[in-house]
């Protein structure tokens, strides 16, 4: 069992020494996160082109398969906005089935990726690409609220970015007065309704407030009811309909699900390990966020994962075990049995309104300033990128290019920083003190080697002059931290031209890295373990007895 000791779910040793007294702190923490997520699950839902009461069956099913096998102790699953964009895209292209089938193949490959350990290799996608792609979806998601938010009659949004303004450009003089207040009074209890309380969510009280107005005044403002007919009761069972053709053109887009809910589920983690003191264990997280997408797949939902807003208020209300967010899921199934048909009142462009601060609370924008202000340029050059890919095109193709991109600079600047600088005769210096010189025997030609030797700087290596008279070379490769093929070839080159010319190559202070490298290939052997030195002044007496 400790083999598997990486992937054990945090509810099973939070359950050791569980009082009563936790559990009534996490039933309440559950309840109240429960009505936080319940007008975002449902504005989440519509937003990405699904129905209602499918955000709701997302919160019930995949929350609480999140909490149950998750890594974390106080996680809270959910939809959230980072998908938005990428849901509607596929529900546009693919249909129902596609968006299930997608989920349930993100939520498969999440799975491997928490049984193979790859958890902490979440942390290599730069900050860039995140900053860049986060910006993206918020104002995607803004720009996809605009029709119900003015009330704009017109058809069904277009999916392309450019499109809808295009559309919304079209439509201008069809706005709608009072949808319009509407949405303006719901966007201003959000803003200013924390001053008056923390504890009651601002999008709550703004649904209530709204709904009261719109039915108590009559008025003729748009309400979920008129567009969608919402079903209450339990999510039922349901296979996606899979086909070999299907999954090869879905495996991009669930590809990127299961990226970016890996991304924002373990982010969540380090920001609420932070306000509770423990540390989580991310492969356990990425199993139980896997088989949360996976269920909810099965059960009519969409894509989940760990909601940061909704995890750092359960922290604040008490909530300090998975409890917490097992009883939001059974709270929010209560509401979708009992109080759902309540929701068909809900004005459209307070669901707007709601999810317009969403997307500024999620847009990290003063981040992106600041990045476009102190970045070195081929880091805003990805941010940038980025940034337009996932507004213009879409994030499947953003985080694609944009780790490409960040990944032949990262080698650039590793290229850039890399180097073979020769040893030089400085007696004459009268700048350079002599005390700080080593001897070198008049047989012998030093370089010492900076940087890691891989495909990228090769080239740069293999510039190094023969010397007439020499017949021993010494490499110092003290600053080398590791090397690939490409940078064991090159050594290979330099170890035969060594040969032809009737020189002895001495490698000095090998980094374990490296050494490996070399063993395993037989290359240290060739050399000769005499002319495998730990330091320099070892390799400098080593040619001092070839003289």
């Amino acid at each position: 069992m400790d083999a598997f000791q990486y992937i054990k779910p945090k509810l099973f040793s939070t359950l050791k020494g569980y009082t009563r007294a936790q559990f009534a702190k996490d039933l309440v923490a559950g309840i109240i996160v429960a009505i936080i997520a319940l007008p975002l699950s449902i504005a989440l839902a519509i937003a990405s082109g699904v129905n209602p009461e499918q955000g709701l069956y997302t919160g019930v099913i995949a929350g609480f398969f999140i909490s149950f096998l998750g890594g974390s102790r106080v996680q809270i699953g959910g939809p959230t906005a980072a998908f938005v964009v990428i849901i509607y895209g596929i529900v546009s292209q693919y249909g129902m089935s596609g968006l299930a089938t997608a989920t349930f193949l993100a939520g498969l490959m999440m799975i491997v990726m928490g049984l193979l350990k790859f958890g902490n290799l979440i942390s290599f996608i730069p900050k860039t690409i995140t900053v860049g792609f986060t910006l993206g979806i918020a104002i995607g998601i803004l720009v996809g609220q605009l029709k119900d938010f003015l009330g704009l009659s017109m058809g069904a949004v277009p999916a392309e970015f450019t499109d809808k303004l295009v559309a919304y450009a079209q439509h201008l003089n069809t706005i709608h007065l009072p949808t319009l207040l509407i949405g303006l009074l719901a966007l201003s209890i959000q803003i200013f309704w924390p001053r008056v309380s923390q504890k009651i969510p601002g999008s709550l009280v703004a649904i209530f407030v709204t709904t009261a107005i719109v039915q108590l005044a009559h008025l003729s403002v748009p309400t979920i009811g008129d567009l969608y007919t919402i079903k209450a009761g339990l999510p039922t069972f349901s296979m996606p309909n899979i086909s070999l053709s299907l999954v090869r053109q879905l495996l991009s887009p669930a590809f990127t699900i299961a990226i970016l809910a890996s991304i924002e589920s373990l982010l969540s983690c380090v920001v609420s390990d932070g306000m509770i003191g423990s540390r989580h264990r991310s492969n356990a997280e990425l199993v139980g966020q896997g088989v949360g997408n996976m269920m909810s797949a099965l059960f009519g939902g969409i894509p989940a994962t760990g909601a940061i807003a909704r995890t750092a208020a359960n922290v604040k209300n008490g909530g300090r075990t998975p409890i917490a967010g097992m009883t939001h899921a059974l709270v929010l199934l209560l509401i979708l049995l009992f109080l759902m048909p309540y929701a068909s009142l809900i004005p459209m462009s307070c669901l707007a309104a709601i999810l317009i601060m969403v997307a500024y609370n999620m847009s990290g924008w003063r981040t992106f300033v600041y990045m476009l202000r102190t970045a070195p340029k081929s880091d805003i050059v990805v941010l940038v990128t980025t940034l337009l890919l996932t507004v213009f095109f879409d994030l499947v193709v953003a985080i694609e290019f944009g780790m490409v991109l960040a990944a032949f600079l990262f080698l650039k600047r590793m290229s850039d920083i890399a180097e073979v600088r020769q040893w030089v005769d400085e007696a004459d210096n009268e700048n350079t003190d002599a005390l700080d010189l080593k001897v070198v025997p008049k047989n012998t030609v030093v370089y010492e080697v900076f940087g890691s030797l891989f495909f990228g700087t090769t080239n740069d290596f293999l510039d190094i002059s023969y010397e007439e008279g020499k017949n021993a070379l010494i490499l110092r490769m003290r600053n080398v931290p590791a090397m690939d093929i490409s940078g064991l070839d090159a050594l290979e080159e330099i170890r035969e031209t060594c040969q032809q010319r009737g020189m002895t190559l001495i490698l000095s202070h090998v980094n374990p890295q490296p050494f490996r490298v070399m063993k395993k290939a037989g290359f240290l052997e060739k050399i000769g373990e005499k002319n495998i030195c730990p330091n320099i002044d070892a390799s400098l007496k080593r040619a001092a007895e070839l003289q």
